[in-house]
């Protein structure tokens, strides 16, 4: 694509709108991650000018968002600052193995209700947490537990103060007024300067400030710093390290996807990955938290006409020189004034309209979001992401196990072709020497039990020939192989096993565990017809003599009674 000063333009204009949205988000996301609010910022810078030069999406926008504040306040709780650098750049690494090892795509075998479920359940527990900052509380102590925080609120609800609640409430109009009166200027900036002059210049000692809660904020990038690796604490941060590298796929991959949705463009799930990997690897050296791509400003950097990633670039640039500039006046922002920013992030994140309509279903998926969610809410993400999942694929297997069909067949005379069906089977219509079997659905673990038993329990007569029309068996797992060869064995001690329509996978599979070879690739047949003129050469003619059944049209000359044949049909059309 070719690029051109009026692309420039583009890009410089979006970049600096996103930039200006990113610095209160940088700030408030690091305090509420319990880091200091220069972190955020630093992470904005670092992170967001790496993510747009080595991710697969061209309009990313990389910082960090809200959906690592419960992960990151953990870790910071239980593991320190330090560590939680340490944890940020193992993420980094996590993310490059898999952008190499091309797991990007994989991403989308989360199910919908999972990402809903924690998603809505993040939401919730950054909503609440900012309560105290809006209301001013006095001497309330963050905790990792949600009902730890929400009893913190309750104990403390007495030391409410009013000014507090008045700046909190101007931030709060002028972000939900300013994009209805200026809808170029960016809302939270907005809220943040109008609520911290009114803060300032009425009631400057009424009030807890960024300065007052964490100190003044340093106008320059912190020195370069790797944190000190060992294998003792590797083996102490993998696992939040792995929780924060999928996290961070997740959020990234999708943020990338609704930017192709709407730029009618194409990201590299691989690419992009990598592009998040070296972000958190290089960020914690200059005490970044860990990011990954944020879909609001990437969203915002599409609407104000991003036509390259140089806009991402441009939007770190931004912040950083505002870091230089005017950090010093960041530090008389009210903590009231950046409760009410986190509190829209979190209501915009709640997916509450998707959250609504799943719940409604009342199906599987209902129950995997609930689930989800309050795992997420009163336990963590990482036990409500793994049980989510469990559940997602216990209920799957059980929905595909469901669809699995085998019945009894035979061809029905009615028909004008003799098409093979279930229905025609009865006490007095079914050859007691051949068996044919309709199988329909995926032959694997969770349906593979259910299919031998339906069949082997059906052929108590002991055919000396089974059929299998496996035409609408699309996959076969190694369980489901296991079973089918329980069946050969059993029926290959009197008699014999046909295949038909076979398709390319189970074929394969039988292939390669050689099953195929025991069966003998002469009873293999592309078609059922095929199969059934093998069969009934294989059929004891003399116990065909004097039988009633009338099963295939040979039964008549094979029976000697044709005319008892003729009979039957007459009975089938009427």
């Amino acid at each position: 694509m070719e690029y051109s000063v009026h692309s420039f333009q583009k890009d410089l204009v979006s970049g600096l709108v996103v930039g200006v949205i990113s610095i209160p988000l940088g700030m408030a996301f690091a305090i509420a991650s319990g880091v200091k609010p220069e972190f955020g910022i630093y992470t904005t810078i670092v992170a967001g000018i790496l993510i747009s030069l080595f991710g697969g999406s061209r309009y990313q926008i990389g910082g960090p968002t809200g959906a690592f504040i419960p992960i990151l306040f953990g870790v910071v709780t239980t593991y320190g600052f330090e560590n939680l650098l340490l944890a940020g750049f193992l993420a980094g690494v996590i993310l490059i193995l898999m952008g190499i090892l091309r797991l990007g795509s994989l991403i989308k075998f989360i199910p919908k209700p999972v990402t809903v479920g924690f998603t809505s359940g993040i939401a919730i527990i950054i909503f609440v947490g900012q309560i105290p900052n809006f209301l001013g509380l006095i001497g309330v102590e963050k905790h990792e537990s949600f009902l730890s925080n929400l009893n913190e609120i309750i104990i403390h609800i007495q030391s409410i103060s009013v000014y507090s609640v008045i700046t909190a409430v101007i931030c709060l109009i002028s972000v939900l007024l300013t994009p209805k009166i200026f809808p170029n200027i960016p809302g939270p900036l907005i809220g943040i300067i109008f609520s911290t002059l009114v803060a300032t210049f009425l009631y400057p000692d009424h009030i807890a400030t960024i300065g007052s809660a964490f100190g003044e904020i340093p106008n320059n990038l912190p020195q370069f710093h790797v944190p000190e690796i060992t294998f003792e604490r590797i083996q102490q941060l993998i696992q939040p390290a792995f929780v924060i590298a999928i996290l961070g796929a997740i959020e990234s991959l999708l943020s990338a996807v609704v930017a192709d949705g709407m730029t009618d463009s194409k990201h590299n799930s691989n690419k992009e990955l990598i592009g998040q990997g070296i972000a958190n690897m290089i960020t914690p050296l200059f005490s970044g938290i860990p990011a990954t791509g944020a879909i609001a400003r990437t969203a915002t950097n599409i609407k104000n006409g991003a036509a390259s990633p140089l806009s991402g670039v441009i939007h770190g640039i931004v912040v950083l020189l505002v870091l230089l500039l005017f950090a010093p006046y960041a530090s008389k922002i009210p903590l009231a004034s950046m409760a009410p920013i986190l509190m829209i992030v979190a209501w915009n994140m709640s997916e509450r309209h998707v959250f609504y309509n799943v719940l409604k279903t009342k199906t599987t998926d209902s129950l995997i979001l609930v689930v989800t969610f309050l795992l997420t809410v009163f336990l963590n993400l990482t036990v409500a992401v793994e049980v989510g999942l469990v559940l997602a694929v216990i209920m799957f297997a059980k929905r595909m196990s469901d669809i699995m069909v085998t019945a009894k067949a035979l061809p029905n005379p009615s028909h004008k072709h003799e098409k093979v069906e279930s229905q025609v089977v009865t006490n007095t219509h079914d050859c007691p020497q051949f068996s044919i079997y309709n199988v329909e659905g995926p032959l694997f673990f969770g349906a593979a039990q259910t299919f031998e038993q339906t069949i082997m329990s059906s052929i108590n007569m002991k055919p000396t020939v089974l059929l299998l029309r496996m035409g609408k068996v699309p996959f076969m797992d190694t369980t489901g192989e296991s079973y089918f060869s329980s069946i050969v064995k059993n029926v290959s001690k009197h008699g014999i096993v046909l295949i038909s329509g076979i398709r390319p996978q189970p074929k394969n599979l039988l292939i390669k565990t050689g099953l195929y070879d025991s069966i003998g690739e002469e009873h293999f047949f592309e078609h059922t017809g095929e199969a059934i003129n093998y069969a009934i050469k294989q059929l004891n003619q003399n116990k065909c003599l004097g039988c009633r059944h009338f099963a295939f049209r040979e039964c008549a000359s094979l029976s000697g009674a044709k005319q008892q044949v003729k009979e039957r049909k007459e009975v089938f059309t009427t």
